[in-house]
């Protein structure tokens, strides 16, 4: 049994070689046949018969290109192209059906035939696309660009080898028609592409202009070229920006620079009166007043003191916010006389003095023009005291539109209030009396001050 075995594995294992045997010869033999790129030799019939990429390659053509057998080899022609409406329906060329069986790989060799001179399909002598079938049997170019009367594209196409021609590498031949090249597919412009029948024309977007390469696009510095704002020009990146100097503000058009109305801003910006100006603004005073360092505030000028006044020099020159007032000499009437510069008595020795006040004292003063209210303005107090006596304070005349009051601080002092703002400009006299009284000796006098208040026409 176990001969019978041996015997039966070595005659398999002969059978095995004769067979390898015979297939390296078949492959020895069928090498020898001279197919070019892109044939196959067809054992059965000993001739070269074309292989169909298309079919047997995966992804011959990437993108939106479309693979179209050619004999000996391929072509990839966008999709576009094949569905144009004057393109006529590409068949391709006749070649056999690679789908049909391939003979037995190890069917005895068939005679040896006649080598071809270049490669042919099974049905019928061709050419590649591009070529003719010449007088002699051989394929021979063909010069579209002579041959042709359907361009249509003014510029002369270049006949090339194969039949990929081109107008100055703008376009190409597919079945013996001029095709146009879409260049701005391809990126061959930096911004802005146009494509025309054989070329391309490349622009840029505004605020750009075109480099001598007539491909990409340089900034156009506006600033430089135009000057086209106002004022201040700032070039960007394919445009440019507008800015105004202080006290002005961009127009609507963005480059107009209108002026700033800043006294329209606040009332408050100048202390009496805003002056607008071209870009900038100034505060006035009114007259007797001048602006400070802040350019913004009013400050009383004291004619007085700088001698800007009209007063003689038998006056007293009194200076008040915004003014000043020209006092003449005190006059003591009858049966007053002078005690002083700016005082008078009545003496009680005089019969005509005894219903009168002892003394009559003289004096000035200013405020502002709607001062806050309530507010002290003027302070009384009794010089001389004697024992057993008080005093009494009181408003006695010029108080007619009740704007002071008196408000008693000590049994010898009260203060003049002022109850109302008061309007100016105005001048009013009020007669300040303090009576006093000592019941034990039953006496009974007065004495007034003769207040004149000076009040300015404004509030500073």
């Amino acid at each position: 049994t176990f001969l019978k075995e041996k015997s039966r594995r070595f005659r398999l294992s002969t059978r095995m070689l004769v067979a390898l045997v015979l297939t390296l010869l078949q492959v020895q033999w069928g090498s020898s046949q001279p197919c070019s790129n892109g044939f196959y030799l067809d054992r059965r019939s000993g001739q070269c018969i074309d292989i169909d990429e298309c079919r047997v390659m995966r992804d011959a053509c990437r993108g939106d290109m479309r693979c179209v057998n050619q004999n000996g080899g391929y072509m990839c022609i966008p999709r576009e192209t094949l569905s144009r409406p004057n393109s006529p329906p590409y068949s391709g060329l006749p070649y056999p059906d690679s789908a049909a069986p391939f003979s037995n790989p190890f069917a005895p060799p068939p005679a040896p035939a006649q080598p071809p001179n270049y490669p042919t399909s099974g049905r019928a002598p061709s050419c590649l696309l591009g070529y003719t079938l010449g007088e002699d049997g051989q394929c021979v170019d063909i010069d579209e660009c002579e041959t042709s009367n359907e361009h249509s594209n003014p510029q002369k196409p270049v006949n090339t080898l194969n039949c990929i021609s081109s107008c100055i590498t703008s376009c190409f031949f597919i079945w013996n028609q001029l095709q146009d090249i879409d260049e701005c597919r391809y990126g061959y412009c930096q911004q802005l592409c146009a494509n025309v029948p054989g070329s391309y024309s490349c622009s840029c977007n505004p605020g750009f202009i075109l480099n001598p390469d007539s491909r990409t696009c340089q900034d156009i510095d506006e600033c430089d070229r135009e000057h086209p704002c106002g004022h201040n020009c700032f070039n960007t990146y394919g445009s440019f920006l507008c800015s105004c100097d202080p006290g002005f503000e961009l127009a609507a058009d963005g480059t107009t620079c209108n002026d700033l109305n800043e006294c329209g801003f606040s009332e408050f910006l100048c202390q009496h009166s805003c002056k607008n100006t071209p870009g900038s603004f100034y505060c006035e005073c009114p007259p007797g007043y001048l602006i400070y360092e802040d350019n913004r505030s009013c400050e009383d000028i004291n004619e007085c003191d700088t001698g800007n006044n009209t007063c003689t020099t038998a006056q007293v020159c009194f200076n008040f916010q915004g003014g000043y007032k020209c006092l003449d000499p005190i006059k003591c009437e009858e049966p007053y006389i002078e005690l002083g510069e700016n005082q008078c008595m009545c003496s009680a020795d005089n019969p005509a003095c005894r219903d009168k006040p002892f003394t009559i004292l003289y004096k000035h003063m200013d405020i502002t023009a709607g001062r806050s209210v309530p507010a002290d303005i003027f302070q009384m107090q009794a010089t001389s005291r004697y024992p057993g006596a008080f005093y009494i304070f009181q408003i006695k005349s010029g108080n007619d539109g009740r704007e002071f009051y008196m408000r008693q601080t000590s049994n010898v002092s009260a203060t003049l209030v002022l109850a109302r703002p008061i309007k100016g400009p105005k001048e009013l006299v009020l007669d300040l009396e303090m009576v006093t009284v000592n019941n034990v000796i039953n006496f009974r006098g007065s004495s007034i001050i003769r207040l004149t208040i000076f009040v300015s026409e404004y509030s500073y």
